[in-house]
């Protein structure tokens, strides 16, 4: 099956080579934003000849609004609006532009109402079965050309090895080298069969740190050889296999260069991923906006510059467009120019090849790819795994803490067991009075966030109760999202827990089967939690 998209045509006359510095500008563009905000950046296209934008959902989102409070508005038109300003810019463009995004976990990442697919953790928990991880890169490399979209700003191969991790963590295949390759590959392969570009990140490696870059500049003070030995290897293996693009991300790594982060220096950028890594496809850099890097750059255009000139191609999230192409025409070679020019126009050919064919996903939907994968991927953490059984028999409290999503899993305990659901922000009160005589509990636990600032969310009091309960009571918890969630838990040798990961309707299905004792648990977790071992 194949599906029918604009096609666009690269000029064959040369640029000048003004034109060539601004192919290697990737401004960001946003779903929400105004008319004027629109009609500047066609004007910004045209007249710079910039090579590539770079879609986020609007200018007050967790991506580009790090540390502000503005409300992000929902748009259930967010998709045709997409599509509508890919076919603006592109028309604006004399050259046809690269269009990226980051949907690692598909549109739904950035867009209302498209698909989405499990994080990287839960695809972290399938035990070798690749070719489910294949066929979600297949799915998103197929939303992602059919909306317009070239360059999928992904996988994640960072490998999280620091559950403090604020910003990775649940975007990682895990804490195992040979897994993250594995299951990288397998997403990347997915994506190739749609014709989709890819991009590994953050390089050098952004698992083992506990600052988010888009805030401030993490350190990670390792030898090249202990790099080599772990946050290197997926990096250097994919990299022989071949890859398209490789994205560097805001880190300060002193034993390899004690005064500019990666993003700006040539000793990581050229001197380690060109030279001793034998990379030659494109290098992008992180959001340049992110504070990480941009707070120290108070003249404008002067990130772009220095990053250029470290070894970068392609400038993201530049918000400095004119002024780093003026810094860049003024200082850079025309050879070092032509380099990196070269690379992106390889990139272009590629992506815009009219031999280039689609090949749609004939696997079902997205809901029964989801399917599969929640029964592959739940997972057990029993002390006593023989008390499931007992509750079922003795009866049990269907306790929930919901934080507004909707819980069908207690839903379906109600219905199937004849137990009412009783809510933790609600019924305090009642459950405290059941609790001295039903010593059994089942606790659903959607937390509020997936990131662990904090505590994910939590009301301080709701922890400090279900910490009670599993010190108190014979607690079954079922997980419905990050498992470094479990970390705050006060869990116990005996503690029993269920990882569901996460909260879609076909994994709290899959999760009620597993209750019920129609599914077994197959996966694993990816990951090692400082409290409890599984």
């Amino acid at each position: 099956m194949t599906d029918t998209l604009p096609t666009y045509t690269l000029p064959k006359k040369e640029l000048t080579l003004r034109q060539k510095v601004g192919q290697l500008f990737m401004p960001a563009v946003f779903i929400n934003d105004t008319e004027e905000e629109v009609q500047k950046m066609e004007r910004l296209i045209k007249e710079y000849h910039v090579g590539s934008i770079c879609f986020f959902h609007s200018r007050a989102s967790a991506a580009t609004n790090f540390e502000g409070k503005k409300k992000v508005v929902h748009n259930a038109k967010s998709y045709d609006r997409l599509k509508e300003l890919i076919a603006r810019y592109q028309k604006a463009a004399e050259v046809p532009l690269l269009v990226a995004i980051d949907a690692e976990w598909g549109l739904a990442m950035r867009i209302e109402n498209t698909p989405q697919f499990p994080y990287a953790i839960t695809l972290g928990a399938l035990n070798g079965d690749e070719n489910l991880i294949y066929q979600v890169g297949q799915h998103i490399g197929w939303d992602c050309r059919t909306a317009g979209i070239q360059w999928n700003l992904a996988p994640v191969v960072d490998i999280n090895n620091n559950p403090e991790n604020p910003v990775i963590g649940y975007r990682s295949f895990g804490e195992n080298k040979e897994k993250v390759l594995a299951k990288s590959e397998a997403f990347i392969r997915g994506m190739k069969s749609t014709g989709t570009l890819n991009s590994i990140k953050h390089f050098p490696g952004h698992g083992d740190t506990a600052t988010d870059s888009h805030l401030g500049l993490p350190v990670i003070d390792k030898s090249l050889a202990e790099l080599k030995e772990n946050e290197l290897f997926p990096f250097q293996e994919l990299i022989n296999i071949g890859v398209d693009s490789v994205m560097v991300g805001h880190l300060l790594l002193p034993q390899l260069d004690a005064e500019n982060p990666s993003t700006t220096s040539s000793k990581i950028i050229t001197d380690l991923l060109r030279k001793q890594m034998g990379f030659e496809g494109v290098i992008i850099s992180d959001a340049l906006n992110m504070h990480a890097v941009s707070k120290k750059y108070h003249q404008k255009g002067k990130l772009e510059e220095a990053a250029f000139e470290a070894g970068m191609d392609v400038l993201c999230f530049s918000e400095n467009v004119a002024e780093g192409i003026q810094l860049i025409m003024d200082t850079a070679s025309e050879g070092r120019i032509n380099e990196s020019f070269d690379r992106v126009w390889q990139l272009k050919k590629k992506a815009f090849s009219p031999e280039k064919e689609m090949v749609a996903p004939n696997d079902g939907s997205a809901s029964v790819l989801n399917r599969k994968i929640a029964l592959e991927s739940i997972t057990e953490l029993y002390g006593n795994p023989n008390d499931i059984q007992k509750f079922k028999a003795e009866g049990f409290l269907n306790i929930s803490c919901n934080n507004g999503k909707e819980n069908i899993f207690s839903q379906k305990l109600k219905d199937e067991f004849g137990i009412e659901t009783l809510d933790i922000a609600l019924q305090t009160d009642i459950i405290d009075q059941k609790i001295k005589t039903t010593k059994n509990v089942v606790l659903s636990l959607f937390p509020p966030a997936v990131k662990p600032k904090d505590q994910f969310g939590f009301d301080e009091n709701v922890l400090e109760t279900v910490k009670k309960w599993v010190e108190e009571n014979n607690t079954l918890i079922y997980l419905f999202g990050n498992p470094y969630v479990l970390d705050l838990l006060g869990l116990k040798p005996t503690s029993n827990v269920v990882v569901v990961y996460q909260d879609f309707p076909e994994f709290q299905e899959v999760a009620i089967e597993h209750f019920k004792g129609t599914v077994l648990a197959n996966g694993t977790l990816p990951i090692q939690l400082k409290t409890f071992q599984a």
